[in-house]
This record gives C-alpha cells, sequence and structure tokens, in this order.
C-alpha cells in the first residue's frame, strides 16, 4: 500500500488471558480434556445467578424500554442512584453528570486511555491486568510504563517506586490502582490508599482505580472506593456488574468522576470521552435499568456477602496446598478471585518439562515451547499433560516468573482436584532438570 495505515501502538496489543484459548482449542482438538482456569468468568466456572435477580432481568425484557436507546451517558435514573450511592459513603461528592456508561469496563479502558494525549503517559501495576496496560501501551506507542507490586509485602504497590518513577518522569500525567487487585488478589488498605493520593496532589496527576472487585473483599481485610479518600485530586473510579451479580455478558460498566468541576483541563478529557461515546449512541439500555433493581433490593447485600465468604473459603483451600509446595511463593488473595503464583528465583529453566502420552499433543507443545519465558514453557507442559489452562505472570506486563489461577471453579470436587493437580505437577516439573 502507498501509505502506512497500522497504529504505532498496535503490537502492544496484547490479552494473554485469552491468547491461550487458541493453544487450548488446538489441543482440544488433539484430545485433551481442558480445564479452563484462564478467565474471570464466574458463569462459565458453574455460577448460577440467582433467581431473583433473573427474574427482575425477566421483568424489564418485558418493558418496552429495555428495547430503546438512552441517554449517552446512561439511564439517568441509574446515574442518579449510583451517584446517591458514592456520597452516603462520605468524602467526594458527585451528582449523575459525574458518571457515564459504557459497554463494559474494556470499551472504558479504550477510551479512558485512547483519548488521553498521545505524550500523556499513565503508570501502572505490574503484575498489570492485561486490558489496562496494553490500551496505555497502544496509546502511546511504547511498552506501559509500571511501578511494581511487593510479593514480598502480601503484594502491596512499591510506594517508594511509584514516586521514583513519576517524579523522574513528567509525561506521566496518572497513576492508574486496581483495587482489589487482577491477577493478584491483593486489598489495598486505607494508609496505602491515602498515601498514594499524597503522591498525586504532590506531582499534581489524576488518579484511575479499578474498582470492578470493590465488593468481592474477605479474609479479614478492609479498603476503601476511591471517592472516600481522594479529596480535591482529579480521578475517576470504573465500576461494573459483570462480577458481582454476575453478568459479565451484560457488557455494563461505568466511570465514576471525581473533582473535574476543580480542574478545567480534566473535565475538557472527561467531556471528549462522552463526545466519544456520543458518536456510539449510548451503552446496552437493559443491563443499565436492572442495577437500581438488583443493588437497591435487600437482598443484594446477603447476596455479596455470601459470595465473600465462598471466595474466602476457595481462596483458604488453595493456599493450604500449593503454599507447601517446595519452590513456590505464594500468598494468600484477599480480594477478587485470582491467585498469583510465584516461582523462586531462577528454579525454571528451558530444559524442564511434563510427560504427554499423546504424541501428537506432544510435538505440538515442544514446538511451542521454543524461545519463551519460562513460565509460559511451564503454562503449556501442563495444558499439554493434565489440561489446566493457567495464564503466565509474564503474559501480565511482569517479569516476574509464575501464573495466575481463578478461584472460580463451583464443582468443589473438581476444585480439589485442580489444586492437587497443580501442586503435584509442579513438583514433578521443577524436578525434571
Amino acid at each position: 500500500m502507498r501509505r502506512e495505515i497500522v497504529h504505532e501502538g498496535s503490537k502492544q496489543l496484547t490479552y494473554e488471558i485469552r491468547a491461550i484459548v487458541a493453544v487450548a482449542n488446538k489441543l482440544k482438538k488433539l484430545g485433551v480434556d481442558i480445564t479452563w482456569e484462564n478467565i474471570g468468568d464466574p458463569i462459565e466456572k458453574g455460577e448460577e445467578v440467582p433467581d431473583w435477580i433473573k427474574d427482575i432481568v425477566k421483568s424489564l425484557v418485558s418493558t418496552d424500554k429495555s428495547y430503546g436507546y438512552v441517554d449517552t451517558q446512561g439511564v439517568l435514573e441509574t446515574r442518579e442512584f449510583l451517584a446517591s450511592a458514592v456520597n452516603q459513603r462520605g468524602g467526594c461528592q458527585i451528582t449523575a453528570d459525574d458518571i457515564v456508561f459504557f459497554n463494559g469496563l474494556g470499551d472504558a479502558v479504550a477510551k479512558v486511555f485512547g483519548f488521553l494525549k498521545r505524550e500523556a503517559r499513565i503508570l501502572g501495576p505490574s503484575p498489570a491486568y492485561s486490558t489496562h496496560s496494553s490500551a496505555e501501551a497502544a496509546h502511546s506507542g511504547y511498552e506501559h510504563l509500571t511501578y511494581e507490586l511487593d510479593p514480598d509485602n502480601g503484594w502491596m504497590p512499591d510506594l517508594e517506586d511509584i514516586e521514583n518513577k513519576i517524579k523522574y518522569n513528567d509525561s506521566i500525567a496518572g497513576l492508574l490502582l486496581i483495587n482489589p487487585d487482577n491477577p493478584t488478589g491483593a486489598v489495598y488498605p486505607r494508609e496505602l490508599l491515602e498515601k498514594i493520593v499524597d503522591i498525586a496532589r504532590k506531582y499534581k496527576i489524576f488518579l484511575i482505580c479499578d474498582e470492578i472487585y470493590a465488593h468481592i473483599v474477605y479474609g479479614g481485610s478492609k479498603t476503601l472506593h476511591l471517592s472516600e479518600i481522594i479529596g480535591s485530586v482529579p480521578g475517576m473510579a470504573l465500576r461494573g456488574i459483570s462480577k458481582e451479580y454476575p453478568w459479565p455478558g451484560s457488557r455494563c460498566g461505568w466511570i465514576e468522576v471525581f473533582n473535574q468541576d476543580k480542574h478545567p483541563m480534566f473535565k475538557e478529557y472527561i467531556e471528549s470521552l462522552i463526545n466519544a461515546k456520543r458518536l456510539e449512541v449510548c451503552s446496552t439500555s437493559l443491563p443499565q435499568y436492572s442495577i437500581p433493581l438488583v443493588i437497591g433490593d435487600p437482598r443484594y447485600l446477603e447476596h455479596l456477602e455470601r459470595r465473600k465468604q465462598l471466595f474466602s473459603d476457595r481462596a483458604d483451600e488453595a493456599y493450604d496446598v500449593l503454599s507447601k509446595v517446595e519452590g513456590l511463593r505464594v500468598n494468600k488473595p484477599h480480594g477478587a478471585f485470582y491467585m498469583s503464583i510465584l516461582f523462586e528465583e531462577g528454579i525454571l529453566n528451558q530444559q524442564q518439562s511434563l510427560p504427554i502420552k499423546n504424541p501428537k499433543v506432544k510435538s505440538y507443545i515442544e514446538e511451542l515451547v521454543r524461545d519463551v519465558e519460562v513460565d509460559k514453557r511451564f503454562v503449556y507442559y501442563l495444558l499439554g499433560s493434565v489440561g489446566i489452562c493457567v495464564v503466565p505472570l509474564t503474559g501480565f506486563c511482569c517479569s516476574r516468573k509464575g501464573f495466575r489461577v481463578t478461584l472460580l471453579e463451583c464443582d468443589d470436587q473438581k476444585r480439589k482436584w485442580i489444586w492437587e493437580t497443580l501442586a503435584e505437577n509442579i513438583k514433578r516439573y521443577i524436578e525434571s532438570a
């Protein structure tokens, strides 16, 4: 072609969580029974949405308004309901005009990063959730800028690393938090969040906090919403219903914007996101109408508490098995429904393997593991040998070697099999060379 048409950031659009599905599907065709531990879809793993939530959705399906367009920023009554919930917590006060709906947080993230000035960078965590890291890197055309989450401190953000990177790189305009965190399951306490807000205030940057798992916190941990501690700093929280109802197929998420009235440039940036959404008319209406009815129902708090306990129990199960494996570093998650497992430094190499009986599968895996990161090599051999599909930690914009699993399997016996099979095969893999 006479002109270059490929965006400079196109090579940054990687999503290991989904990319490994292609490998697993190939193995499935070769006869491997796959156990999907790569993606955070509670429905896929057997969770049933409560009947009372289904009944609310059914009633909305019967109303004509659910089939029409809504305001570009979202259903007004729903935005008023959500703004009221924010204001009742105390802290930063917002109105319905400070809320914008998107077709899932993937849509929100694409616009939040995509409509930044290209030279304006967002500093994000490592390990990083791929949707954020890829979108930020793609908008800039460079590798994502990251700060360290410290596995020796429960995967807490390294505050010194954050401040140094912001102080000495004036291209950084914003700081991203994921709380509770994906992929580590860490939950950030008030004191740490307040220090992060102080850094943002000191260097005049804005904050983005992905709070999609805000109501999945357990194991005695406590945290705060960004709105409660942000003060006068500009920022936004990213929220949704995909993990809470759970209804991932609804593709329904929103941003809650803080202090845009105090910062004209930030307000102009938010207006650009709304204008971009206006080009699409609006986001899907049906799930928006459900929010006040579901979240406002007295049964919803009980629903959240039940799920917290469920994931807390599963986190205990996984930790009890995997923490005993020599060569691993395991932090028990306290939020979301993921767990990141680290291999001890230097314990993996390019000679290790697992036995694979099917010769076609073995040949395919041996071809795949040429010149890949050592944790990805383990993940591929695990997939070929026992069919458990996990995600390598290096796929999360991270130099540390490990993998992420979910706490979503609803079949108690199968879940026990997953933990025990992982432990057994990790030992076998480490000892293989």
